[in-house]
């Protein structure tokens, strides 16, 4: 088995920290999705170019998601219940929001414009972290995965400098104490740069 990915990718390190907080063991590579050899190799595990990617055998899973659900069967771990599959989902929509803001920013645009496009992702980072800071304020994420996915969308949206999550004071206290834990430190996109 193993876990393919890059250091950087919120996505990759909410499956490494879950991984090692079940003592799961997933070897894990770190690819340069960018580089034409990592590109490449990319490209040989999964046709939908994108990352992470496990490969078990001749299995290859292609989402994070995905990838969890594989993990959990094959452990017999936990599975989401409906609710906090919905919680992953607002977390992922406004982390998908995220990787085209900043893909469009390394491609040169300025994602500031108003634009149809980049007014809609704005709008849905918005709008699911006001979503996430009242689920997060009533106490109702608990499954370990969704927190740890809600940590590396906060982490990553500070680290990359896409948008000030302060004004939602249960998410910013939450990242800060969460921003404390080995495992967050371990995984820190900042030192991957």
């Amino acid at each position: 088995m193993q876990l393919y990915g890059s250091d950087t990718s919120p996505y990759v390190r909410r499956l490494r920290i879950w991984c090692a907080q079940h003592t799961l063991d997933v070897p894990y590579q770190h690819i340069d999705i960018f580089s034409p050899a990592g590109r490449e190799l990319l490209l040989q595990h999964t046709p939908v170019a994108k990352i992470p990617v496990l490969v078990d055998g001749q299995q290859r899973i292609y989402d994070s998601t995905v990838i969890f659900e594989y993990l959990s069967q094959a452990h017999q771990l936990k599975p989401l219940h409906w609710d906090e599959r919905n919680q992953l989902t607002t977390i992922n929509a406004a982390n998908d929001s995220g990787v085209e803001l900043l893909l469009c920013q390394r491609s040169g645009f300025d994602t500031t414009q108003d634009t149809l496009f980049f007014n809609l992702q704005h709008q849905r980072i918005s709008q699911c972290l006001g979503v996430l800071e009242e689920l997060l304020s009533s106490g109702k994420i608990k499954h370990a995965y969704v927190l740890t996915s809600l940590f590396c969308l906060l982490d990553w949206l500070a680290f990359r400098q896409l948008t000030d999550f302060s004004v939602y004071s249960q998410l910013h206290a939450f990242w800060q104490q969460y921003s404390r834990e080995q495992l967050a430190q371990q995984t820190d996109p900042r030192k991957a740069e």
